[in-house]
This record gives C-alpha cells, structure tokens and sequence, in this order.
C-alpha cells in the first residue's frame, strides 16, 4: 500500500518538487518505507511507498521499458504473477520483481483496456511523457481512495484530501448540498465530498487530464441484471468455493507476513478457516472487544481462536479510549462521522501494527453480497407488512431481526409503526428498502443553523442519487435494489474509507479483502436471491457452505451488527477537553454549521434524562466530528498531526 499525489502544470511555473513533498509529507503514514518523485516540466508525480512486494527494488515512480510511461501506484495487482507471465511471452522482460512494473507495461500495451485485466485493490497514475496526458484509474468498488481538483488550470491529484490542501491555492470550504448528503446517506456521493470543489474519483472509473481538459469514464459497474436461476444449490457451493479459495490465496501474495482479523462473526472466520487450510501453520490473528457488554463478542472470538487454533491477540476498548481517539479519526477520514465506529478499527490496526505486521486479511463485503445485514430483511418485513399495513402481527416480525435493541422487546404494534412505519406503503420507490434508514439519519439536519438550511433549501439528496441509478434497475428484484445501493453507497463511500482504507493506513496496515474479489462479487450478484436470503435467513450459501468447517454456534448466531458507543463517549464524566469545546455556543456560532439553540436543547434534555436514542447519538457525533473537521481543515488548526519526513526520498528530474 502506498499514497500518491501528483501535479500537472502545463505553464511549468510552480515549484512543483517542493509542493509534491508537502503533499507527501501530509500522509507519509501511508508510505514509511520509501518515497519517491518524477518531475518533468509539466508533470510532477509522487509516492510513498510501504513495501509489500518486492522489497528492495519496487520503489516508485517506475517507468514502462521504453521510457515513455511513469506511473505512481497505491495497493495490490493480486493477479500480477500470472500477468507478467503475459508480458514474458511477449518479449518484455522487467527489471522489478514488483506488480507496479507490471501494471506500467500492460498501461503501455493496452491502454485503459488493461483494467479489465486487473484483479486488486488499486489507484493508479500514469504519465504519458510524449503525449503530455495523465491517466488515473480506480479499483472496481473503491478500496482505495483518489481526490483531485483543478485550480487555476493546475490539475492536483492525491490519496488524501489533506494532500491537496498543502496547495494555498486550493480553496478550503465545506459543501453545503454535499454536507446534506452525508447526514443522509453517512457519505457524499462520488465525485462529491464534504468540500466544495475538491471530488472523489467513483469507484470503477478512469479519468485522463491533459490540456483538452478533464475526462472520465466507468470501466465497471455492479449489476444484478442477470440472475441464473437455472443454478443448483450444490453448484453455487462448488463454484463459490472454487472462487473464494483463489481470491484467498492470491491474497495471501505478499513478501512480509500476512495476518487477519477474527472478529468473531461468520465472515472473518471464514477468510480465517480458508486460510488455514491453503497455508497451514502458524497464523497471526487479531480482534477488538469492548468493555460495554452490548458491544462486544469477545466469547465469540475466543470461539473461534480455539477452533480455528490461531495466534491470537486481543484488545478491549474502553468509552474513554474512544474519546480519546476520535479527534484522530476525523483527522483520517476527512468527512464529517454519524458514528463512533470507525474508532476502534483504528485502534485495532495499531495493535497491529505495534505487532510489526503490515497486512491483514479481512471478512469486509460479505454481508453486501450475501445480503447479511439486517437492513435486508428489514426490507421484507416492511413489503410484507405493506400489503395489510393495518395488521398487528406482522410488524411484531420485526423484534425477529432486532433482538439486540432492548426497547423493541416489549413494543406494541403501535410503537412498532412508530419505528419502522415510515413510508411504509411506498413500495414502488426504487430506494424503498433504506428509506427508513435515511430519513432517521435525516434527523441531524433539523439541527442546521438557519444559513445551511437556506443553501440547501429545495435541496433533496435523494434525487441525486436517484439520478444515478442503473439504467434497468427497476427491473431487478428489490434484494438486488437493496443490495446495489448497500454497496454501491454505504460500502464504499463508508465501509471501505472511515472504516477500512483511513483507519489501516493511519498506522500503516494495508487491508485485504477476499469476499471483494471482483469474481466473487459478480458471482454472487448473478445468484438466485433464495441462495442469500432464504426467507428471513441471511447469508444463506455461506451458512451452509461453511457449517462443520468454523464453530457451529457461529453459523448459527444471530447477526450482530458492528456497533461502538457513543452517548458513554461524548456525555461522560471524564470526556475529553476538545468535546466541550465542539458542542461549545462558540464554536457553533463561528463554524455556522449547526444551530446551537437547537443543539443545547438537545444536549440538556440527554443530561436530564441520562437516556439518547440511536437518532440523538448521530446528532452529537455530527455536530462533534464536523466541528473537529471544520477546525482541523478550514481553519487549519491541527497541530497534533504534523507532517512526517520522507524516508529515502529520490527525485527524478525529466527534462526531455
């Protein structure tokens, strides 16, 4: 794993060597082992290197064998052996033993065709010397993440936001219709972030900058389009393990040691047991739990860690570790939070990394694929409640799925409908299954000072991502809706970044990720929907696939959704200095983001009541997390997180 970042001045009037190791510097956590940067009079392109593969002779920019192509690369080409087999036969012979080399010459080759061919997790930048053109490409569901601007017809690109904004030029202001989005949907929707005029390159999309100006394109797209319900059980088990066994085992690709998490849950001791049995041996396994029993699943880990006989090492999170962290967190992700949990995945990767490991294998993707998250079953109940929206039995289906939340054990139908009756008979709305969801989240902008209101009056962010929709999505089943929305908006603008990108390389620990094997996902997009949920059954292939090969009470427990506190954070006795100050009338006031009346009233009724509901939690994670990112980024005040060197820095000048 790496960061990258680069500068394109067709005037060649910056000093663009000394601005690129600003850009570097700014996330070097990314890349401790090396860096490096290519500099010719309209291009200057760099990297941070965390040597994975081809420790001694990978270091970056590489060029293409003829000289023509340089490229900055930021993951993995899992595939990138039986590739360079390709490039064997074809006479080309590579100086590295590295994919990057690899992937520069197949840029050469095929151009933008080449992406078809990759199988990874993977940003990457390639300049055309002769051309004066940049590429830039980003993996198939977003793993890893790519900002870029044009200011003053200077194009900049980079890993991280705060890259970008070491250039004084570059405007720091937040965007109103896209702060809009993310206390709808937790994140802005591709290309937009939470700052105006500073965009995301989509997941699955390609983009070149030259002096014609700025162009993208998608090269893939997930799609539930055609089903094959002409597939046995038995033959989805097969070829399902067929697949996921080599996703595995090309991930397990790697010249440092390579671990996992085992968190407890199906997935990651699934990834855990596949490892097991491809590589016996020692391996390295890591977990978090809490010290709220509602959160935790420590006896579940430990389960597991017996079963599947890995070297395992725990650490227990506390509210005040929490707290402790979440300034940092925020550092990290760039985009104002709804939740606490992104927090202990960084502390997780810490521990880690205090390890001296620099990669781990994780169970992310399952539940989007195989339709695991309560939300889909959610869906079903609320059809089925729909066609007798009167009836009192079928809302008590609900406490089915929900037996984690206290307050719904004893619910009547009535606040049962209260809870989860919102829009209830709106069943032909393509965006019908997280409705329910947005419009809780919805709630924090009723906490909009009356300026952000005004910006955004008329605004409605579900038409921007209705605008998007695939063209024949009405035609998919509502699972295949709900799925497609679960990953193509929460997983990667959420998951795969606050959760998994920022909060691995914070520490420098790279991510890796079976089940988001692009294979396996376009396999299981093609699946029957009863081979995922089997009525309220999630998971159901999966299930089945792995009983006797992980502990039984595993398979057979109860979806538990990965949840960390946040009223026992922020509200507590002993919380942090930097929290009184965010929800201070001071505060409020200067950022006027939020409205503090409005706000106080919220925190005074919490005090009194000693009680916060699910709704009240995200309102003070927002107003906190933004504030914190107001602070850290428009005002500029983060001196807690100052730039680290650059280790083995090498410069190469290009004057041709």
């Amino acid at each position: 794993m790496c960061g990258v970042a680069g500068i394109i001045d067709y005037r060649g009037e910056s000093n663009t060597v000394s601005s690129m190791e600003a850009m570097l510097r700014s996330f070097s956590y990314r890349g401790p082992d090396e860096s490096g940067i290519y500099h010719s009079p309209a291009a200057t392109i760099g990297n941070v290197r965390l040597s994975i593969i081809d420790l001694l002779t990978g270091q970056q920019p590489l060029s293409d064998v003829s000289g023509r192509f340089w490229i900055v690369f930021n993951g993995e080409i899992f595939n990138y052996i039986e590739l360079r087999a390709e490039l064997d036969r074809k006479g080309i012979k590579l100086k590295t033993h590295s994919d990057t080399e690899v992937l520069v010459n197949l840029y050469a080759l095929y151009k933008e065709k080449c992406l078809t061919l990759l199988n990874g997790q993977f940003v990457f930048a390639v300049w055309d010397k002769k051309e004066e053109e940049l590429f830039i490409a980003r993996d198939r569901v977003g793993i890893r993440p790519l900002f870029y601007t044009l200011a003053h017809g200077v194009f900049y690109f980079a890993s991280e936001i705060k890259g970008l904004f070491q250039n004084p030029e570059i405007t720091r202001e937040l965007n109103a219709e896209n702060l809009a989005q993310i206390y709808t949907f937790w994140t802005a929707i591709t290309p937009g972030t939470a700052f105006r005029d500073i965009y995301e390159l989509s997941p699955g999309h390609f983009m070149t900058f030259s002096r014609r100006g700025i162009a993208t394109k998608k090269f893939w797209e997930l799609s539930f389009s055609t089903p094959d319900s002409s597939l046995s059980l038995t033959d989805a088990f097969e070829k399902f393990d067929e697949l996921f066994a080599n996703a595995v085992r090309i991930r397990l690709r790697a010249d440092v040691e390579v671990a996992a998490y085992l968190s407890g849950g199906i997935d990651s001791s699934t990834t855990v047991a596949y490892i097991k049995d491809l590589e016996p041996g020692i391996l390295n396994t890591f977990s978090i739990g809490f010290e709220d029993k509602d959160f935790d699943e420590s006896s579940y880990q430990e389960e597991a860690v017996k079963y599947l006989d890995t070297n395992h090492r725990a650490i227990t999170c506390s509210s005040k570790d929490i707290a402790d962290f979440f300034s940092k967190v925020v550092w990290h992700s760039e985009t104002p939070l709804t939740r606490t949990a992104p927090t202990p995945m960084l502390i997780l990767s810490k521990l880690v990394r205090d390890n001296n490991i620099k990669v781990v294998i994780t169970g992310e993707g399952s539940d989007e694929i195989l339709a695991g998250y309560d939300i889909f079953r959610e869906a079903i109940i609320r059809r089925f409640w729909a066609s007798q929206p009167g009836s009192s039995l079928r809302p008590m289906l609900l406490k089915k799925i929900y037996p984690d939340i206290p307050h719904l054990k004893s619910a009547s139908p009535n606040i049962l409908k209260m809870f989860f009756g919102y829009k209830l008979e709106d069943t032909g709305n393509p965006l019908y299954s997280h409705l329910l969801r947005w419009n809780n989240s919805n709630h924090i902008k009723k906490h909009f000072s009356d300026n952000l209101k005004a910006s955004v009056d008329g605004y409605d962010p579900l038409d921007s991502l209705t605008a998007g929709l695939p063209g024949d999505f009405e035609r998919w089943s509502p699972l295949a809706k709900a799925q497609w929305l679960e990953t193509t908006v929460f997983m990667s603008g959420y998951l795969l970044s606050s959760q998994g990108d920022r909060m691995g390389m914070a520490n420098s620990i790279e991510g890796r990720y079976p089940f988001l094997d692009y294979r396996v996902i376009e396999f299981c997009s093609a699946l029957p929907d009863k081979f995922k949920l089997n009525g309220l059954n999630e998971k159901y292939l999966l299930k089945k696939l792995m009983n006797g090969k992980i502990p039984e009470s595993i398979v057979k427990r109860p979806k538990q959704p990965y949840r960390a506190p946040i009223s026992s954070v922020f509200m507590g006795i002993k919380k942090p200095e930097y929290v009184a100050e965010m929800l201070s009338e001071k505060q409020t006031r200067h950022a006027g983001i939020f409205n503090y009346d409005s706000v106080a009233s919220l925190l005074g009724r919490i005090e009194n009541t000693g009680t916060a509901s699910e709704m009240d939690n995200m309102v003070i994670t927002s107003v906190i997390s933004t504030h914190l990112l107001y602070t850290q980024f428009i005002e500029n005040n983060n001196p807690e997180f100052q730039n680290a060197p650059l280790k083995n820095l090498k410069v190469i000048q290009d004057h041709e």
